[in-house]
Formats: C-alpha cells, sequence, structure tokens
C-alpha cells in the first residue's frame, strides 16, 4: 500500500496538522523536500486555495523521488484541453512522476462560483478524461486530433500549440467518487478512485467496490486495473491527553459531513439514515453547535479512525489494508522527533 501525505492548501484534517495554518504558498517547495525526505510515497494537493498545477511546479524542482500529484483538482472548470497542457508540462518537469486526480464539484459550485451550466456528473467526467487521452495521444503521436462525445468534439491541433512527445507519456488519471455512477466511471476510464473521508470500510465493501467493478467491465477491465485511494479521516497525537483534544474536532468534522445530503449514501449503509436527515435540518437552520451532539461514539469510530501515534498504524491496517492501494497519512512534522515518529507510522502501514 503505498502511503501519501497531503499538503493541504487551508483544508485542515483534525489531528493531522497544526490548526489554523494553512499552507503558504511561498513554503509548498520545502516542505514537499521535506515530505520526501520522510519517505512517503506521495505529495498530494487540493485545488482550495491556490492553483495546484502551479504547487505542484514548485515540489517538483525540489524533489527527486517523490511522486506529485493532485489529490483533487476541479476538472469541468477548465476545459479538458486546457487540463491536458497542465498535466504534459508537470509530467515533463518531474521526469514522469506526476498523478493527475480530477472531481467535479457539486452543482451550486460549477454554477455559481464558475458560471457554468450542470450536468449529470458521470457522463460528464466519462468525456472529460477520454477527451484529454485524445489530446495526449495527438501530442505524444502527431496523429490528427479528432474525439466527439456528447461535451466534448474537439478536431483542431495546430503546430504553434501542440508541445510534442515527451518521455513519460502515461499520466495515471484519478478520479475522485463517492457515488455508485462516478464509481462505476472510475473503474471505466480511470487509472485510480479517490475516495472521501466518510467512506468506511463497510461502505467501500458494499458500494464502491461492486461499482468500480461494474464500471470496468464496460471496457474489458477488472478491479486490479483500478488503484483504490483513500484520505481517511483520522485523528491522532502523540499521547492520550492531546488526544481527547483532537476527539471533539473529529467528531465536529464528522457532523458536518453527516448533516451534507451528498454524502447522506455512506451513513445510509450503517443504518444513520434519520440521524443525518436530522443533522441536514440543523445545518438548515444554522444550528452548527448542535451538530457534534448527533454523532455518537459508535459513529465516531466507525467513521473515523482514532488512535495515538503507537496504535494509530495497526487500527489503519486492521480497517484498510485489504481494501485499499494507497492511503493518505500524515501529521505534523515540526523537528527531527517529529520525522522520526513519522516515519516509525510509515514503516508499520502495509
Amino acid at each position: 500500500m503505498l502511503i501519501e501525505t497531503l499538503l493541504p492548501l487551508g483544508k485542515l484534517d483534525p489531528g493531522l496538522r497544526e490548526p489554523d495554518t494553512p499552507l503558504d504558498i511561498r513554503d509548498f517547495a520545502r516542505l514537499a523536500k521535506v515530505a520526501e525526505d520522510v519517505g512517503v510515497g506521495a505529495v498530494l494537493v487540493e485545488e482550495t486555495k491556490d492553483d495546484p498545477y502551479q504547487l505542484l511546479a514548485l515540489g517538483a524542482m525540489t524533489t527527486e523521488r517523490v511522486q506529485l500529484g493532485t489529490s483533487v483538482a476541479m476538472a469541468f472548470p477548465r476545459s479538458p484541453t486546457a487540463t491536458a497542457m497542465s498535466a504534459w508540462s508537470l509530467q515533463k518537469l518531474s521526469n514522469g512522476r506526476f498523478m493527475l486526480g480530477l472531481g467535479t464539484q457539486v452543482r451550486a459550485h460549477i454554477q455559481r462560483r464558475y458560471g457554468l451550466e450542470w450536468h449529470a456528473p458521470a457522463p460528464w467526467m466519462r468525456d472529460y478524461v477520454n477527451a484529454m487521452r485524445a489530446v495526449w495521444n495527438t501530442w505524444q503521436t502527431g496523429e490528427p486530433l479528432k474525439f466527439e462525445s456528447q461535451h466534448y468534439n474537439l478536431d483542431v491541433m495546430v503546430p504553434l500549440f501542440d508541445p510534442g512527445p515527451i518521455d513519460h507519456p502515461d499520466i495515471p488519471i484519478h478520479v475522485a467518487a463517492i457515488g455508485p455512477n462516478m464509481c462505476a466511471v472510475a473503474g471505466e476510464v480511470a487509472d485510480g478512485i479517490r475516495l472521501h473521508p466518510v467512506c468506511t470500510a463497510k461502505y467501500i465493501d458494499v458500494e464502491v467496490l461492486p461499482n468500480v467493478i461494474r464500471g470496468a467491465a464496460r471496457t474489458g477491465r477488472n478491479l486490479n486495473d483500478v488503484e483504490v485511494c483513500l484520505k481517511p479521516l483520522i485523528g491522532t497525537a502523540p499521547d492520550e491527553e492531546r488526544l481527547v483534544k483532537v476527539i471533539d474536532t473529529v467528531r465536529a468534522r464528522v457532523a458536518f459531513y453527516l448533516s451534507t445530503p451528498s454524502y447522506r449514501r455512506a451513513f445510509e449503509v450503517h443504518g444513520w439514515g434519520e440521524i443525518a436527515r436530522e443533522a441536514s435540518t440543523l445545518s438548515r437552520a444554522q444550528r452548527w453547535d448542535d451538530l457534534p451532539g448527533l454523532v455518537n461514539d459508535e459513529m465516531l469510530h466507525t467513521v473515523a479512525t482514532i488512535a495515538t501515534y503507537d496504535g494509530i498504524a495497526d487500527k489503519l491496517n486492521d480497517r484498510f489494508a485489504d481494501r485499499l492501494d494507497r492511503i493518505e497519512f500524515s501529521i505534523p512534522v515540526n523537528n527531527a522527533d517529529d520525522a522520526d515518529a513519522y516515519r516509525q507510522i510509515l514503516g508499520q502501514l502495509r
């Protein structure tokens, strides 16, 4: 199981990083090198407060071995040709170490933040991935660009805008998914599926894997052709005293997911659908302080993996070692002792 670390852009994981300290783009290159030296397999970024492709260009210049990728970059606000070029440039700059993770965003953000028309996301993502690959094929082989689909029709690539072939043209594409249709599309066209932190072991077994297999069968593939990746919701700390404080933050995060209709399916698998609907009602009423009270200990310890540093690897192994190919895991590394603790945990993860 490859261990990834997420260098966040303002989005904090409870217990994993120092609170209220969003990543500064000016420090990304140094932190990417720290992550490589600690020994993780990949450094990932999310698209929140800074352009992820610019960040990874900085990281590519200070690292030599670690894989660099977007855990989630927004697909639909960019044309597939524009994203294809960003990925092509990063693959060339990093000497073949780039991985492209794509996400869809929800309807409100597509319409009201990006100003785009909304379409059903699963078939849209299928067309998007296939369009990018058509562009890459043209650049690598010189074959004329000819791609036709419901959402994109591409047939112009003049020499001025053709970067030409590169040494490592096979860029892995991962698709962020939680619902059955997007899981199936990931199985059909992607090299990997990136699951939301709310996905529990049971949800992976019952909902994710069967739909990935269903989609893979459409193109003559199977589950082994798709990397299953997860950024688990984790609460950890060096000792029990500090872990107690972390748990309150984790419970609040679970409560937020509980109140979000897009994630309700993951709670319904465990029989918590009514609680999720109650949480959504509290959220609409902006009763934020009442939400954590809906998260009982059973739900907390099912959705989140919680333990001190000396036990967190065993818990993650028990839940995910037989289900995942890649896992995102990190803790704050501010000194040599932190780095040693991190290496020890990484060494225990299977």
